[in-house]
């Protein structure tokens, strides 16, 4: 059962639930910039961008996740985070991010007239950043 103001938060990864807990707020990489969510905010589902995903307070405490890509789902009294991956900053493989930026960087380089590969380069790359970001921050 929820606490009285607070949010009870579910981030989900096709592999296994990782928190299902209460917080007091959740930060939230939405595709237009962060997003950050109070007990009471206004229902709402966005699609998330890579980046760190933040909880605050509660049974949660502090944490922080760095996800792929993903959506949210905001109730004013539950919030539930559906990502591709999700990973704790000291679980990132700083090298294994690094080559993936190379790889996305190589993508690019040889796109040349075809669009989709430019976008699959793009993603590759902010995902690749996000990571490498979030593993500095450890």
């Amino acid at each position: 059962m929820a606490d009285t103001n607070r949010l009870q938060v579910r981030l989900v990864t096709p592999d296994h639930i990782l928190v299902d807990q209460s917080a007091d707020a959740v930060e939230v990489p939405a595709r237009n910039g962060y997003l950050e969510v109070l007990y009471g905010h206004a229902p709402l589902v966005a699609v998330l961008g890579p980046g760190e995903i933040r909880f605050h307070g509660g049974e949660v405490g502090e944490r922080v996740f760095s996800i792929g890509r993903g959506f949210v789902e905001v109730l004013p009294e539950r919030v539930t985070i559906l990502a591709d991956s999700a990973l704790r900053p000291e679980e990132i493989d700083a090298a294994a991010a690094q080559a993936r930026l190379n790889h996305g960087h190589q993508i690019w380089n040889e796109a040349g007239d075809d669009p989709e590969k430019y976008k699959q380069a793009e993603v590759v790359i902010r995902e690749a950043e996000s990571r490498l970001e979030s593993a500095k921050g450890r």
